[in-house]
């Protein structure tokens, strides 16, 4: 049986590759003459476009909405400050990503909770077993890690801590810190980089990178109490 440490190289390699064929196929097309660069700015200037006729309200019902069924969180993030800031502003646009994200959590936990947990309960029980349930304190680091861990797709993440049964506070407590943290520098980091600001992409990378570390921090507190008990 293959152990963790080689799946993971596995998958790494995987990666790597991926990366390399996409590099090889953009620098293929460059050198016969497309304008690579040109290309992804108009087709991203095409899919804002299509974003501003249906007005920020449809954006937005959009975001909180299409994540749930697996529509990446991060293609919202990283369009809404485009889209819209001209005509609501910085400060609203992030405002509006924060509540269509705390909408997304609140019906994925839910659906999670109590739709899907009594169906699978009742099919395990059919089956002559019972789902596991953690404690109070498990279930809060299952939490915390869950969201400061890159890897899991946002949707993935609810719905798991749903069938978990994670307490509802702390449940959109801690996913709404560490959510709305990465939402806003996503947020200006999009309009910035869409719109050719060097200056406010690099304060907002920076940004990023401070709730990475202290994601990084968190992880490595959590992984010492847990050996220390």
């Amino acid at each position: 049986m293959p152990s963790k440490a080689s799946e993971g190289r596995k998958k790494l390699l995987v990666k790597i590759v991926a990366a390399a064929i996409l590099l090889v196929a953009v620098g293929v097309l460059a050198l016969r003459g497309f304008n690579v660069i040109g290309i992804a700015e108009r087709l991203a200037d095409r899919g804002i476009g299509i974003l501003q006729s249906g007005g920020p309200w449809v954006f937005f019902i959009a975001m909180a909405l299409l994540p749930t069924v697996g529509a990446p969180l991060s293609v919202f993030n990283l369009t809404a400050g485009r889209a819209f800031g001209a005509q609501m502003g910085m400060g609203w646009v992030v405002a509006s990503a924060c509540a269509a994200i705390a909408v997304n959590i609140l019906l994925t936990y839910w659906l999670a909770r109590w739709i899907f947990r009594p169906l699978i309960e009742r099919l395990v029980n059919r089956l002559g077993y019972k789902l596991p349930r953690l404690d109070e304190a498990d279930l809060t680091d299952l939490i915390v890690i869950m969201r400061v861990t890159p890897g899991a797709p946002f949707c993935v993440q609810n719905y798991l801590l749903g069938l978990a049964d994670a307490p509802f506070a702390r449940y959109m407590v801690i996913s709404c810190v560490v959510m709305w943290a990465y939402s806003g520098a996503t947020v200006v980091f999009g309009d910035a980089l869409l719109s050719g600001r060097g200056a406010t992409a690099i304060i907002a990378v920076g940004i990023l990178a401070a709730v990475a570390a202290a994601s990084h921090m968190v992880r490595h507190h959590l992984g010492k109490r847990r050996k220390s008990a």
